[in-house]
C-alpha cells in the first residue's frame, strides 16, 4: 500500500530530504543531519511538516459535554481561543491516545490526534456519539499543519503575520489569521519540542505557499529524526511507542491531566481513581545511561530483577549522553535511582531521572505540555 502524502511531500523530495514511512505517511526524516537540525531548533528556529497529525471537528450544542465525557481533562471549561492537552482513555483507564483540544467557538472544537491512532480514535469517538447530539468531521485531509519551533519562533511568526504575539500565552490565544486573501490560518502557541513555538493549521492547498514564505525568511526545515530527539529531551511521550491501550494514564505519568473534580462522569474515571488511591503497578520513568544508547525493548532492572523495558531511547545532543523512557514495575519500589539497562547483551549503569531531561528557561506562562 502506498503511503499517504502530505501537501509538502513534493517539496521535501525536491529539497533532498531523506524520506521514511511513519505509520501510514511518507515523511522527511532529515535534511542536513539530525544533530544539525536539533541544534537549529534549540538555538534558533526550525519548521516541521506535521500534516500527518489528525484533526477532528466536534461541533453542535452537545460538543462540550461530549468531550467532557470522552476525555479525562475538562474541555467545557475552555474559553473560546484556549486549548488543552488530555488523555483519551478506555473504561479501564488504558490510553487510547493523548490529544490536544482547541476551542474555536462556543459549540465548535478541534481535536488534534496522533497519526498512529487516528483511525482508531475516529472509530472510538463515533461509538461514543449519541445520534444528533454532536457532529464529528474528520478534517485530516483538508488541513495542513506546520510547527515553527525554537527561541526565535515568535520573531518569525510576528514578521510573517505582521503582528505582535508576545501576549499570546501557551495554550492561549488561538487566532484565525488571514493569509493570501481569503484563506485563514489558525495559529496556536503549542508544540512538541520543549521550546517556544507555534503551530499553524491551514487549508491543504495553502500549505506549500505558507511553508515557502517561512523558508524564504530563513527558517530551516526539520525532519522527524530531530523531532524525536527534541521531544524525548522534553520528556514527551510518543504515541504508538511509549504507551499502548494497556498503559493507563496514571502509569504514563499523566495523572495531572485527569480532572477528578469534574462534576460529570467521564470514561475511565472509576478505574483511574482506584489506581490513584491504590497506586499504579507500573510507571513511565526517565533514564540517564552512563554509556551506550538504550533502544526500545532494552531490559531495565536492579540487582537480578528485571523491572521493565525501554520504550524510547537515543543519544541526547543537548546533554551529551544517552537518555531513555522506560515502563517499569513499581513492585517493591524504593526510589533508589541506580538501575541497569541491558544493551546488546551487556548491562550498563543507568540512573532514574525526573522528567523532563531538558527544560528551557521559561519566558511564558506555565503550560500543560511541551
Amino acid at each position: 500500500m502506498e503511503p499517504l502524502k502530505t501537501p509538502l511531500s513534493l517539496w521535501h523530495r525536491q529539497h533532498g530530504a531523506k524520506l521514511t514511512r511513519f505509520f501510514d505517511w511518507e515523511m522527511p526524516l532529515e535534511y542536513r543531519g539530525v544533530l544539525a537540525e536539533h541544534r537549529e531548533v534549540r538555538e534558533r528556529v526550525g519548521m516541521f511538516d506535521v500534516s500527518h497529525m489528525g484533526e477532528f471537528e466536534v461541533a453542535g450544542a452537545g460538543a462540550a459535554a461530549f468531550l467532557d465525557r470522552c476525555l479525562t481533562h475538562w474541555p467545557s471549561r475552555l474559553r473560546v481561543g484556549q486549548a488543552l492537552y488530555s488523555p483519551l482513555c478506555r473504561p479501564d483507564g488504558g490510553l487510547i491516545d493523548d490529544v490536544v483540544v482547541l476551542r474555536l467557538g462556543e459549540e465548535r472544537f478541534w481535536m488534534v490526534v496522533n497519526a498512529a491512532h487516528r483511525e482508531r480514535d475516529w472509530r472510538w469517538l463515533q461509538a461514543q456519539r449519541e445520534e444528533g447530539a454532536v457532529e464529528l468531521v474528520d478534517l485530516t485531509m483538508a488541513l495542513g499543519l506546520i510547527a515553527v519551533q525554537g527561541p526565535r519562533a515568535q520573531a518569525v511568526v510576528d514578521r510573517l503575520f505582521r503582528r505582535d504575539f508576545s501576549r499570546v500565552g501557551r495554550y492561549r490565544g488561538i487566532l484565525a489569521l488571514p493569509w493570501e486573501g481569503e484563506s485563514l490560518v489558525v495559529l496556536t502557541r503549542t508544540g512538541y519540542t520543549g521550546e517556544d513555538g507555534f503551530e499553524l493549521f491551514c487549508p491543504w492547498q495553502v500549505t506549500p505557499a505558507l511553508w515557502e514564505a517561512l523558508y524564504g525568511m530563513g527558517v530551516s526545515p526539520i525532519g522527524l529524526g530531530a523531532r524525536d530527539t527534541l521531544r524525548l529531551e522534553a520528556g514527551l511521550l510518543l504515541a504508538g511507542q511509549d504507551f499502548s491501550e494497556e498503559t493507563s494514564a496514571v502509569a504514563a505519568g499523566l495523572a495531572r491531566f485527569v480532572r477528578f473534580d469534574k462534576p460529570n462522569d467521564f470514561i475511565g474515571r472509576a478505574a483511574l481513581w482506584e489506581e490513584v488511591q491504590q497506586g499504579s503497578s507500573q510507571r513511565i520513568v526517565g533514564l540517564e545511561v552512563a554509556e551506550g544508547i538504550a533502544r526500545r525493548g532494552c531490559p531495565v532492572g536492579r540487582g537480578e530483577e528485571q523491572l521493565g523495558e525501554v520504550t524510547s531511547g537515543l543519544w541526547s545532543p543537548t546533554l551529551g549522553r544517552g537518555i531513555a523512557l522506560a515502563l517499569v514495575s513499581t513492585k517493591g519500589w524504593t526510589g533508589e535511582p541506580s538501575v541497569w539497562v541491558e544493551i546488546r547483551g551487556r548491562r550498563h549503569q543507568a540512573r532514574l531521572r525526573e522528567l523532563p531531561f531538558y527544560r528551557r528557561p521559561s519566558r511564558l506562562p506555565a503550560s500543560n505540555q511541551g
